[in-house]
């Protein structure tokens, strides 16, 4: 590694920068030991902001980062300590005391050191949490089942309520605070034998929050700005043959956009990205201390930017001058912004009368997922895979994909809605024909059921299948041999001309491509046994509701 204390105040500040700009491109471990066997290690690491030091320690683990630790500076401390010792607005006193504990060193000025610089609030709650303070005077015959530290004066006994490392910890922590200045810790015992600890946690968590917003923490109301929507405009990437894009590999703007500006200007955009992923991290109200929430947020953050570069047309202009012309929270929030398009339709058809009935989806399958995954808080893709939790958008072929299914999906209530009947009452009246509610049924086998009655009696009719006129059915259906049983051209086109009748215009396309779905899905499940000569069995009738008019 290079000797960084070279040159004057301005060099060595700029050689340090490019240094950690190196040092963050690696893996966390070696960056952990590249910063603790650097010459400089303590400059270099006091030099780090402690935000980023905190990302390392928690990335490789605290038990195996106490050098990074003890090259902190107190300051440093007492934000590691405000990032990894709290959970949301409460002090998680164990988790202090491990911080406590990794910041041990042989010099016992140099631990104290640290343990000054935290907020005196934070110091008392650990303190009650892990002592109990007798007053001598007030319980004279009071004998510690426990260990216990005496204070110098006799007033006090500091009676340890901790085991094992923690006790350790606790101990050398009392016993340093008295040697060091014994009338200040007397007057700190003092103070946690009559002050409430509620009390004592709000005065630090206030405390933390001010601090958190020097380390570039926004408030609530700042970190929800970003995510408001903007106008993106018109698209202007260049347009890619169907296909290509799939193959094509992803273009990383960011990393492009990065290597096209100066110095200043990568130290600057570092600065926004950190404040983005903080932003990220405040508005989903996560943990700000966890390593797994804190990669979240970054990812969110370059998902958002790559679809903002993308939609900028970052595949033809440079990248930098777009950074430059417009900035990356601008770039972000046009990402955002391009995902909400799309949430603000789906929850348009979501509020659609009949968009659901006795809380289930009119819609098939897919487009249920699509729908579903859109609205949520953060837009989402939905994925074609059975359990699959839905991913965030990446690209403009992603979004386009989503488009083309929430158009669908519009379609789909529109043309069920009117099968049904038109209102709620007429269709849950067809529904209850099945003899289960649609949520049970499904959709697609709804429409299977509904496409079949067309195609048997050219005839709108909702309800189960007749069970004795399947061979009709699969007469009238199945075209091809036993090698290749199909639906027919002409059943899905009498089909879609009878049910068409009863359907909007606008969905017309989606019910014919609906139809021939569930006639080749009917025609794969019953088409073999039928042109083979053999019985339906019953197991085969899995996704077609009928019902056995001779048991009626």
């Amino acid at each position: 590694m290079p000797d960084a204390e070279t040159g004057n105040g301005k060099d060595l500040a700029f050689e340090r920068t490019r240094l950690r700009r190196r040092l963050s491109e690696l893996a966390p471990k070696e960056r952990l030991e590249a910063l603790v066997s650097a010459p400089d290690a303590r400059e270099l690491v006091q030099s780090i902001p402690a935000d980023e030091l905190y990302s390392t320690i928690a990335e490789v683990g605290l038990a195996d980062s106490t050098e990074l630790v003890h090259l902190a500076s107190p300051e440093q401390f007492q934000a590691l300590l405000d990032l990894g010792a709290w959970s949301k607005d409460r002090i998680e006193a164990r988790r202090a005391i491990t911080w406590l504990r990794a910041a041990r060193v042989d010099d016992p000025h140099e631990f104290l050191a640290k343990v000054r610089a935290l907020d005196v609030e934070l110091l008392e709650f650990v303190l009650l949490s892990a002592t109990a303070v007798h007053d001598r005077e007030a319980e004279p015959d009071f004998q510690p089942e426990g260990v216990a530290v005496e204070t110098p004066d006799g007033k006090y006994l500091v009676e340890f309520t901790v085991e094992g490392a923690e006790l350790s910890t606790m101990r050398a922590l009392v016993s340093g605070l008295i040697a060091e200045d014994p009338f200040h810790a007397s007057r700190l015992f003092e103070a946690i034998r009559w002050e409430l600890p509620s009390e004592i946690e709000e005065t630090a968590y206030q405390l933390r929050q001010a601090r958190l917003g020097d380390l570039g923490f926004p408030t609530l109301e700042e970190a929800s700005a970003v995510f408001t929507f903007v106008e993106p405009g018109p698209a202007t990437s260049e347009a890619v043959v169907a296909g290509q894009e799939l193959a094509a590999p992803r273009p990383d703007h960011l990393r492009s956009a990065f290597r096209g500006l100066s110095d200043d200007e990568r130290d600057q955009c570092e600065e926004q990205l950190r404040y983005l992923a903080n932003c990220v991290l405040v508005a989903e109200a996560a943990e700000l201390g966890d390593p797994a929430m804190g990669r979240r947020g970054a990812e969110m953050v370059r998902d958002y930017l790559a679809l903002g570069f993308e939609h900028l047309g970052a595949s033809t202009s440079r990248p930098s001058d777009l950074v430059r012309q417009i900035g990356l929270r601008r770039i972000f929030q046009i990402g955002f912004s391009l995902t909400l398009e799309l949430k603000f339709r789906a929850d348009r058809i979501a509020r659609h009368p009949l968009s659901r009935l006795d809380g289930a989806y009119l819609l098939f399958a897919e487009e249920e997922l699509v729908l579903s995954a859109l609205r949520r808080k953060r837009p989402m893709r939905a994925l074609r895979v059975e359990g699959g939790e839905p991913v965030p958008f990446r690209s403009a072929s992603e979004l386009r994909e989503a488009q083309s299914a929430v158009e669908r999906a519009g379609q789909q209530i529109a043309m069920l809605a009117a099968l049904l009947g038109g209102t709620a009452a007429a269709a849950r009246e067809a529904v209850e024909r099945f003899g289960m509610p649609l949520r049970q049924l499904g959709v697609e086998r709804l429409f299977a059921a509904i496409a079949a009655n067309a195609l048997l009696d050219t005839a709108l009719n909702v309800a189960p299948v007749d069970r004795n006129r399947v061979g009709e059915l699969l007469e009238k259906l199945i075209a091809g041999d036993a090698s290749d049983p199909r639906a027919s051209a002409a059943a899905i086109e009498s089909v879609t001309s009878v049910l068409k009748q009863g359907a909007p215009p606008e969905a017309t396309g989606e019910l014919k491509r609906q139809a021939e779905a569930a006639l080749s899905a009917l025609a794969r499940d019953l088409g073999p046994a039928y042109v083979r000569g053999q019985s339906i069995e019953p197991q085969a009738l899995i996704n077609l509701p009928v019902r056995d008019r001779s048991r009626l």
